[in-house]
């Protein structure tokens, strides 16, 4: 997949910033010479050169954080096939039935247990091919449909809606589907249309958003038949029942091989691999995660994934589109909650009156509404966005998983509170008592892990924030690099004094400040002027952050984290306005769903802004300091606190393992 951000200038502006030169050479950067042992440089040189560090297509995302408001990327709302649509109605139609009908999601909570049958049922209506191309015998849904269809199946079980997810998004379908061969579609993807699971392992008990310490390593056989894979993976999502996985190892680097992190098909039954054990979560109780052993697990040279060195590119490009699945989640979540919170807070009534007509209950509720919308929108314009294939979505889709899954998280939490006692009671307590068994606190339980999948909420903000910054870095990079010498620092001062000089002046005034602009959207044109003024505002006030700190700017991860959130809420109020106003005949209560987010929106906004400047940050960071130095341990006493006689991270080594195989194999439907 190529990635996008159009290199000729934008619609209103002086011009764009010149395309960051790509010095990897196409692969990633080489590992250091001792896995688990790397220096902070080190680790940044091997994150930075797994970026994709091209815009070749439009980016709303990109250019919202550079001030630049470019509202035609999104406006007219995307349109989609018709006959596909279709399709895809039919076959919700039938998940839909199956999900209410055959599948009991209370029994998967107290069994931590996905029946058989429940895959073989799954498997038999195609949902493990949703993704795959209908020519190797999956569905080809879009990106759209397919978000749809985990919203059904996470709101009877999510753990069921994390198998699929983990499936298709991550594991083996979509890296083929990008970056496969012919030969490696055609010999694979039919078997996981068909119902075989797969699983993605990259996560190391020591090794988690840090990949240059990976130390799963891919020894290249005398003969240059394959490689020979050793080490320890966890946290495997369906590492217990998959049969195909996609594992990331290390290449060492040799004579005529540059190495790298690279990323390999392998049978999950080859010889030499054991699952250790079955994790045990707080939610997701059904989830079959594992923690898997290599050891000499032979995999042949054609089952590479896009070439050796390639494994952390196409695990970042792959999660481009693959993020979607988890703010569908939330998306759902939001949803359920809405609908449990609306007919409880209208029924239950306390000092003479619903609780819902209470202003502490009523604007939780408002909040709900507005939020669970606001989501809904930003994952569909992703959706659509991913799948006319016309942009670079790799801010907008970071930008929606980040959001749904904090935003999603403060829904639930209001849910509990509104539902009081009954919240925090289990839903099989509930039912024992004769009332509505809503399983309340288990989807707390069951979301909270989405602010942690695939990106936690604190490597998010860095992620989003380093694509954010890209154009300064682009122009201004050497100038803040310690390293570069004086000939590149004045190559890269006068680039930046051209583009600065082009740039700036179009932070001064723009379209947001004309009272008529965006009048052709009525009562919401107000919502989106803001945006474009705040929009700005951000640009200019990063701008001034890489003027002030320079090289540190990497270092204030609390001010930049306020920078994408201040993104992400401007990219919601765009995206609600913009829907809102393409469905105001076909659902004209839409329209003060969007200006309910809106008006909601821009009072976090104006909060983020302000705290930008005025803030704790400094101080924080010193106290932790002494915090970790040990200083303030007296305010630990008088308690038991955990015992120190295991590690924090548990070691390993390698080599045969001696723990009883705990992988589970679901047998063939009849």
């Amino acid at each position: 997949m190529t990635t996008t951000q159009d290199s000729r200038p934008e619609p209103g502006s002086s011009g764009g910033a010149p395309e960051r030169p790509d010095t990897s050479g196409g692969t990633a950067a080489p590992l250091p010479s001792e896995a688990g042992h790397v220096s902070e440089k080190e680790a940044r040189q091997v994150a930075e050169a797994a970026r994709e560090s091209t815009w070749d297509r439009p980016s709303f995302g990109k250019s919202l954080f550079l001030g630049r408001f470019r509202l035609d990327l999104i406006n007219p709302w995307p349109s989609s096939d018709p006959d596909e649509d279709a399709r895809a109605e039919e076959f919700l139609g039938r998940l839909r039935d199956y999900l209410a009908t055959e599948v009991d999601g209370a029994a998967i909570e107290r069994d931590a247990r996905i029946p058989d049958e429940v895959f073989q049922g799954l498997g038999r209506l195609g949902a493990f091919g949703m993704k795959i191309d209908r020519a190797y015998g999956g569905l080809g849904l879009s990106n759209l449909q397919y978000c749809r269809a985990l919203m059904l199946a996470g709101s009877v079980s999510p753990a069921i809606g994390a198998l699929l997810s983990a499936h298709q998004s991550i594991g083996v379908p979509q890296p083929l589907k990008m970056f496969g061969t012919p030969e490696q579609k055609q010999r694979f993807l039919p078997r996981l249309a068909a119902g075989e699971v797969s699983a993605f392992l990259l996560t190391e008990p020591d090794v988690g958003s840090d990949p240059a310490r990976l130390a799963t390593t891919a020894e290249p056989t005398e003969d240059g038949a394959g490689y020979r894979l050793n080490g320890v993976k966890l946290w495997a999502t369906n590492g217990t029942v998959a049969t195909l996985l996609v594992v990331m190892a290390r290449v060492p680097a040799a004579e005529g091989r540059r190495g790298g992190i690279t990323a390999f098909v392998v049978e999950g039954d080859a010889e030499g691999i054991t699952v250790e054990r079955r994790n045990s979560f707080l939610g997701l109780r059904g989830l079959e995660n594992s923690v898997t052993r290599f050891h000499d697990v032979f995999v042949p040279k054609e089952d590479v994934i896009g070439g050796e060195g390639k494994g952390l590119k196409i695990a970042l490009t792959t999660l481009n589109t693959g993020r979607l699945s988890l703010p569908a989640m939330c998306v759902g979540a939001g949803k359920w909650s809405l609908n449990v919170a609306r007919q409880w807070a209208a029924e239950r009534v306390q000092w003479g009156r619903a609780v819902g007509e209470h202003e502490a209950v009523a604007q939780k509720l408002a909040f709900m509404a507005a939020t669970t919308y606001g989501m809904e929108t930003m994952l569909e314009i992703c959706c659509r966005l991913a799948d006319d294939d016309r942009n670079d979505i790799r801010i907008e889709a970071a930008l929606v998983k980040l959001y749904a899954s904090e935003m999603a998280w403060r829904i639930v939490d209001d849910l509990i509170q509104i539902r009081g006692g009954r919240g925090y009671e289990t839903a099989d307590s509930l039912a024992a008592r004769g009332e509505r068994p809503a399983p309340v606190e288990q989807i707390l339980r069951d979301l909270r892990i989405n602010r942690i999948f695939e990106g936690s909420t604190e490597i998010m903000h860095l992620l989003i924030a380093r694509e954010a910054v890209d154009a300064h870095l682009a122009v201004a990079g050497d100038i803040i690099d310690p390293d570069a010498g004086l000939g590149r620092k004045a190559k890269s001062g006068a680039r930046a004094g051209v583009f600065y000089a082009k740039w700036l002046p179009t932070l001064a005034v723009g379209r947001g400040q004309s009272p008529r602009a965006y009048a052709e959207f009525g009562p919401l044109a107000r919502h989106l002027r803001q945006v474009e003024r705040v929009s700005r505002k951000l640009a200019r006030s990063t701008f001034y952050a890489m003027s002030r700190w320079q090289g540190r700017m990497e270092r204030k991860q609390a001010f930049l984290g306020r920078i994408v959130d201040i993104g992400a809420e401007l990219f919601a109020m765009a995206a609600v306005c913009v829907r809102a106003h393409a469905e105001r005949d076909a659902r004209p209560e839409n329209l003060e769903l969007a200006d309910l987010f809106c008006r909601q929106a821009r009072v976090r906004v104006d909060a983020l802004l302000t705290s930008l400047w005025e803030n704790t940050d400094s101080v924080d960071v010193a106290a932790a300091k002494r915090i970790l130095a040990g200083r303030y341990t007296d305010l630990e006493s008088g308690v038991i606190t955990p015992s120190d006689e295991l590690p924090w991270v548990a070691p390993w080594s390698a080599g045969p393992s001696t723990a009883t195989d705990a992988r589970r194999r679901i047998p063939p439907p009849q």
